[in-house]
């Protein structure tokens, strides 16, 4: 039993080292691509600060990695982490998105926010929750945006 468990453990080791060496694709894609939903959804410059340090790195395809990144299994979570939250709300991709979907990902983002269910706790646990204040400012910011989209809505069913 005590060899069997050694050959276990020396296999793990084996995995882990080999994962350090077969790397995740990583998110640069850079911020050009948010220049629409800024021009679309005028965020103040408190608002986008707030953004920025808090939701683009999940929600962009600009993601700052921490040196935690580096280390596998961490490395893979934090990928899925980010094609997942990229899955839900990519702010690079708002231009492709229809007048309805984006009505619907700011909507969703209020009630995420009201609900606190983001930021995730597994992102909070290393850099902080929101203030109120942050949250009720993002808040605001959303449901303004969306008064446009649901107006462009109204014409469109007209």
């Amino acid at each position: 039993m005590k060899k069997t468990l050694k050959y276990i453990w020396l296999l793990l080791l084996v995995v882990l080292f080999a994962m350090q060496f077969i790397r995740p694709n990583k998110n640069n894609g850079g911020l050009e691509g948010i220049t629409a939903f800024k021009n679309d959804t005028k965020p103040s410059d408190n608002v986008l600060i707030i953004l920025k340090q808090n939701c683009f790195d999940c929600h962009s395809d600009s993601t700052k990695y921490p040196w935690y990144a580096e280390i596998a299994p961490i490395s893979y979570w934090l990928a899925d982490h980010v094609k997942e939250g990229k899955g839900d709300f990519n702010m690079s991709a708002w231009q492709t998105y229809s007048i309805k979907k984006k009505d619907h990902k700011l909507e969703e983002l209020v009630e995420e926010l009201e609900e606190g269910e983001m930021p995730l706790d597994s992102y909070t646990w290393i850099h902080g929750k929101l203030s109120k204040e942050d949250q009720e400012r993002l808040i605001q910011w959303a449901t303004l945006a969306r008064i446009q989209y649901q107006d462009e809505l109204k014409v469109s069913f007209k």
